[in-house]
């Protein structure tokens, strides 16, 4: 009996709204001996719904999920699963989210052009305690320590929710959509706006409509 709870396969859940990914990282995933996949989702409510008896050790959670917040459900996983650890597998820049999610509760990002065997590291190196990220954002988060605001970019400067609104902005939701989208009232989305306007220095919503759109372009490539 002990051996057999020493052999026990750990439990991967996937968060991410393309099937074809979802179905990709599963084939990688339960090629391996020590490894199953016990669920999937493609929405943040989807996942926690199916998490509690999917029992999972470890979270694969993509950022950018269609009707609501990567980050969001990490910091929801957080409280009400703080046993099990996230990871998140995303297309975007390691270099402005990787530490959004680690202050969220992640403990591991990787981009998703990242081979299969960083997965499988990333996966294990998890499940063994450790924190899982590239060695640029480690040197990137250890220089930051010494940094004041003052010196970060702009999109550095927005609080996950304000990135959250700045996001949608560029993918041309309008402000009643993007209300409607959080689940926010209309005043507290456009109280978000006026706090981006303020870190991005512009002065109207025309201007920073326009770096949102430029940044969702610059995102994409």
């Amino acid at each position: 009996m002990a051996t057999e709870r020493k052999t026990r396969k750990k439990r991967v859940f996937i968060v991410d709204d393309h099937s074809v990914v979802r179905d990709g990282l599963r084939s990688v995933i339960e090629q391996q001996s020590d490894l199953l996949v016990c669920g999937e989702a493609a929405e943040a409510p989807e996942a926690l719904a199916k998490i509690p008896s999917a029992a999972p050790n470890v979270v694969l959670v993509d950022l950018s999920l269609a009707h609501s917040s990567g980050l969001e459900l990490i910091k929801d996983l957080v409280i009400q699963h703080p046993s099990v650890s996230v990871i998140v597998l995303s297309m975007h820049d390691e270099m402005i989210y990787a530490n959004r999610a680690l202050r969220a509760g992640a403990r591991g990002y990787l981009m998703k052009a990242e081979s299969s065997q960083s997965l499988l590291t990333a996966i294990r190196r998890v499940l063994a305690g450790k924190v899982f990220v590239s060695d640029n954002v480690m040197s990137a988060i250890a220089a930051k320590l010494g940094e004041h605001k003052g010196d970060l970019l702009p999109i550095e400067r927005l609080s996950d929710r304000e990135l959250q609104v700045f996001e949608l902005m560029g993918q041309g939701l309008r402000t009643s959509e993007i209300a409607n989208r959080m689940h926010l009232s209309m005043k507290t989305v456009q109280a978000y706006v006026a706090r981006a306007k303020e870190k991005f220095g512009v002065p109207s919503f025309t201007q920073l409509l326009r770096e949102a759109f430029q940044w969702e372009k610059a995102s994409k490539k």
